[in-house]
């Protein structure tokens, strides 16, 4: 699902300068605890959270994902969008909140980050199914 599509179901707004709206991802994610993104999800997940610091976007680096979706209507301060901006992920707003924003997103069409999938994604690789 493309970050356009995204915006426009969670009627939301885009917050970092140069937003690409036609970059694509694959799952979503709501979490507002780093240690289970870190578990959870997969390379090209977006991110709905109502945490607003940095330690959100170093922790979407080093998962993979692509995009945030700060909800309830947050906004980062300004050094999370500088951190977000140098790193290449996209930081987004929804007025909704986690649950009715990540709802939307999965009538949508947008898969979750399951545990059962990612067991089956390591199951996979570790012998090459």
């Amino acid at each position: 699902m493309k970050l356009a599509e995204i915006l426009e179901i969670i009627e939301g707004k885009p917050i970092t300068k140069d937003v690409d709206l036609e970059q694509e991802v694959e799952m979503g994610c709501g979490a507002d605890l780093m240690s289970d993104v870190l578990a959870f999800t997969h390379e090209g997940t977006i991110l709905m959270t109502g945490l607003t610091n940095p330690q959100v976007v170093r922790t979407a680096e080093v998962a993979g994902i692509k995009a945030i979706v700060f909800v309830r209507g947050k906004l980062p301060p300004a050094e999370t969008i500088r951190l977000a901006e140098e790193k290449g992920i996209a930081l987004l707003s929804s007025k909704y909140t986690m649950f009715e924003t990540c709802g939307r997103l999965y009538k949508a069409g947008l898969p979750s980050c399951g545990l059962f999938e990612l067991s089956l994604q390591k199951w996979r690789e570790a012998f090459k199914e």
